[in-house]
């Protein structure tokens, strides 16, 4: 019953942070957001201490269920495991293997430092979460959004408007990379040794060990009982069982249940240390000379089995689904059926642009962990991960594809660490996170003499004019002039205007954000 009910719980709590990573219609945030607040890095970034003491109290009952059932990662890991091909069936997948501290202590202390130093790129890759969504956003995003365009074709056939089509687009190349070496190494990993990168490298699972090896409910053998027959080694993906001692590393266990499963003779429990390892009707057996059945569980085994072929023909009908959508052609963007529109390019900024909200560059990297969350829903596809050092895959505010809304928050919404603080539209319009700075060369009403005012018409708080180009002549070009004190850094301007394949005039960010 445990191992079910941990399946279940699993399987909901991974399709709902996919949903959010994928989700393109702003829907998966309000119903299935809550799960991205419970995870255990971002509450503790944003100092949310109730949910950071209900982890910790989770983990001091149950032991480290949190990395089997919440940790999307985690999941994921038990996921790719499964997928492994196996010649035999008959032979255990895995085997016990001592704790290696050598490595996951020093892990832990680095990963801390660079929290605290605000190495944002070190920390986006080992948090959990975050190396999650960065699959999720990069690898999965993509194969959902070419199945929501083919579905929209075919509906557009039947004269149905119920789905819509979407761009495709890859936000950034280094961080794509990064997610699918990621997925590859955490594969290998799961094949090899099933949750070696949990137990391993994984700074939230090791900081939970400290705590779990004190949990009240623990998996124990009764010695009585036990065979050594190893079948609860060859199954425990933890690889922290010792048939041989009959002991448990509570430390690397995450309860999945899976070895109480394997057991045929009954021998394992799971359960409160004070209470006795015997059951009521082995205490019966055990008054009337009988000896407990040894074929217990072997109902059980029948059903974890077909319950296995049923998930592995799940999976193989998604990729197949996934696969076909794959075939889809890409459509040329024109303009009017006459002539292509050439995509606009990102100027070279002095200061990175940080969403409303952040504060500041400083308080930004040293709460935001890169899981990509506000990147996937930004509606206007303003966002887009960093490619600097220091702040690798943390977001960015680039203009090339839309502009930052002044009705829009949903970056501020979604954010889990409070790296975006949660700010109401009102406080969005004005807060000044950059300033529009114009470029004589590229202008459209200089080099080709027409007459052009988009930044200036669809400026939303008027910080633009056109003035004369030169002021003794009225009747010639007109040209932008700014007004850096009314100025919010939105980037409708460079967005709408139309000199390609450099705008005339851009959003240069700040340090720090101020109020106007």
């Amino acid at each position: 019953m445990l191992r079910k009910v941990r399946i279940v719980l699993a399987v909901i709590s991974i399709l709902l942070i996919t949903w959010l990573f994928v989700d393109f219609t702003g829907t998966a945030p309000r119903i299935a957001g809550w799960l991205a607040n419970i995870q255990f890095l971002p509450a503790v970034l944003a100092l949310n201490v109730g949910v950071i003491i209900a982890l910790i109290v989770l983990t001091f009952v149950f032991g480290r269920i949190y990395c089997s059932v919440i940790c999307p990662l985690g999941i994921l890991q038990d996921v790719l495991a499964r997928l492994r091909p196996r010649k035999n069936k008959k032979v255990g997948r895995y085997s016990f293997s001592p704790e290696m501290k050598w490595l996951r202590y020093p892990v832990l202390v680095v990963f801390i430092i660079a929290l605290i130093a605000g190495v944002g790129s070190f920390v986006a890759l080992l948090a959990p979460y975050s190396s999650f969504g960065r699959i999720a956003s990069n690898l999965f995003a993509p194969v959902y959004e070419w199945i929501n365009n083919g579905l929209a074709s075919i509906a557009a056939k039947h004269d149905s408007y119920a789905f819509y089509n979407v761009d495709v687009w890859m936000r950034s190349l280094p961080t794509f990379i990064i997610a699918a070496v990621t997925l590859v190494v955490l594969a290998v990993l799961a094949w090899i040794g099933g949750r070696t990168y949990c137990n391993t490298i994984c700074p939230v699972g090791t900081f939970l060990s400290f705590i779990s090896r004190f949990s009240l409910l623990k998996i124990r053998f009764d010695e009585e009982k036990c065979r050594n027959c190893s079948a609860c080694s060859k199954s425990c993906k933890a690889s922290c069982i010792d048939f041989k001692s009959r002991k448990v590393d509570y430390s690397r266990c995450v309860v999945c249940g899976d070895c109480l499963e394997a057991c045929k003779f009954d021998a394992l429990k799971w359960g409160l240390s004070s209470l006795p390892l015997k059951c009521e009707e082995d205490k019966v057996a055990a008054a009337n000379n009988e000896s407990p059945l040894p074929n217990r569980g072997r109902a059980g085994e029948g059903a974890d089995e077909e319950g296995a072929s049923r998930r592995s023909f799940l999976i193989g009908a998604g990729l197949a689904t996934a696969t076909a959508a794959l075939a889809q052609e890409a459509k040329l963007k024109v303009d009017g059926g006459l002539a292509d529109i050439e995509d606009k390019v990102a100027p070279k900024r002095t200061t990175p642009i940080i969403p409303p909200g952040a504060l500041s560059a400083r308080h930004f990297a040293q709460h935001c962990t890169g899981c990509q969350l506000c990147v996937a829903q930004c509606p206007n596809h303003v966002l887009r991960p960093s490619t600097g050092l220091m702040t690798l895959m943390q977001p960015m505010m680039s203009f090339e594809r839309g502009y930052c809304r002044p009705e829009c928050n949903r970056c501020a919404e979604v954010c889990p660490t409070d790296a975006i603080r949660p700010i109401t539209v009102e406080e969005k319009t004005s807060t000044q996170v950059g300033h529009a700075v114009w470029i004589k060369k590229n202008c459209v009403a200089v080099n080709d003499h027409v007459d052009c005012d988009n930044c200036s018409r669809h400026c939303p708080t008027g910080a633009i004019e056109m003035v004369p180009l030169d002021p003794d002549d009225e009747l010639g070009a007109y040209v932008p002039a700014i007004n850096e004190a009314k100025c919010i850094g939105c980037g409708a301007c460079e967005n709408l205007c139309p000199a390609r394949p450099f705008s005339a005039i851009y959003v240069e960010g700040h340090e720090v954000h101020k109020e106007v």
